[in-house]
């Protein structure tokens, strides 16, 4: 077999996969719109459980949705014919995902769950199934067919369910208000964490650390102020100590190519004006993600004033991890 037909497998897969995602856009009905709003409603948590893959797909979705908000634990269908129902509490939702809406363990499962009065939403691959009939609410998870050959191992199917839970997890955050800084509260370790969590305030150099020169310095002056500071670069600012502007390394390499007089140059013939400013309240991932949008290896800080208060350097901020991996 040569990479060509393995290549064209793969793509199969792929092509069977995303057909079955996008089929999903027109599943999507006042059914979806009632489980978003029992769960937004519900004063306890998401019960997700499933068999087999159905049960991996559940776990992966639970995670999702404790991450971004929603309370959700996963329940093992047989654990739970053997005491572990008593997970359950009356304020709380299930969540049923079976391909064919058979499922023997979650089909017992049903009338232990309709005695304690909680919910039961599906996520049924067979509207017509056992399971979908004493389910209160449905989202079609069907599929034209999976991408086994022999249509057996769920692929296709696990895929459009997990697809659906996404749906559910991020309808609800969006709905829920949920915020970047609420995400980094349920995420404190980690690179991810540093990006979530850590303020500009936290991380930039301040004080005498910050290279200032004032507009009228000589450029001798600008330059030993910027070697000392060991950033590359310096703010500029006016009698009343306001930023007008910026000098970098870069500025003073390409004035040396120049065939002028510099001797009697001040930092305000030198400088950029309006440099790129941040405020010290933002995440420090955001400073990155400017710095890496203008590429800029350096932001100031300013106060409400536009006072320079600190600086935050591309460096410093890649060495924190804070860039994506």
């Amino acid at each position: 077999m040569n990479y060509s037909e393995i290549i064209s497998l793969g793509k199969k897969v792929i092509k069977i996969e995303s057909e079955a995602v996008e089929s999903l856009i027109n599943k999507l009905d006042e059914n979806f719109a009632k489980a978003v709003e029992l769960i937004l409603n519900s004063k306890g948590r998401v019960v997700y459980t499933g068999m087999g893959k159905s049960g991996l797909i559940a776990r992966k979705i639970v995670a999702t949705m404790n991450s971004t908000g929603t309370a959700a634990i996963y329940m093992h269908p047989t654990d739970a014919l053997h005491g572990d129902l008593g997970m359950v509490r009356k304020d709380d939702i299930v969540i049923l995902i079976s391909k064919s809406g058979y499922t023997e363990e979650l089909i017992n499962l049903v009338p232990l769950f309709k005695r304690i009065n909680v919910p039961i939403i599906g996520m049924i691959g067979d509207e017509n199934s056992k399971l979908a009939k004493d389910c209160d609410v449905i989202l079609d998870v069907s599929v034209k067919e999976e991408a086994c050959p022999f249509d057996l191992a769920p692929t296709s199917s696990t895929t459009a369910a997990l697809v659906m839970g996404d749906a559910l997890a991020i309808s609800l955050l969006e709905l829920r208000g949920f915020t970047a800084e609420d995400f980094a509260l349920l995420h404190p370790g980690g690179s991810l964490g540093k990006r979530l969590a850590l303020k500009i305030s936290e991380i930039m150099y301040s004080g005498k650390d910050v290279p200032i020169v004032y507009e009228d310095t000589s450029l001798k002056d600008t330059i030993l102020e910027i070697t000392s500071k060991r950033l590359g670069t310096t703010c500029v600012v006016n009698e009343k100590g306001k930023l007008t502007g910026i000098i970098t390394d870069g500025d003073l390499r390409r004035l040396l190519e120049k065939t002028i007089d510099i001797k009697e140059l001040k930092a305000l013939d030198v400088m950029t004006k309006n440099p790129k400013t941040i405020s010290q309240d933002l995440l420090a991932s955001f400073a990155l993600q400017m710095m890496e949008q203008f590429n800029i290896t350096s932001l100031i800080v300013v106060d409400k004033e536009k006072y320079p208060i600190g600086m935050v350097h591309l460096h410093d901020l890649v060495k924190l991890g804070l860039r994506e991996r």
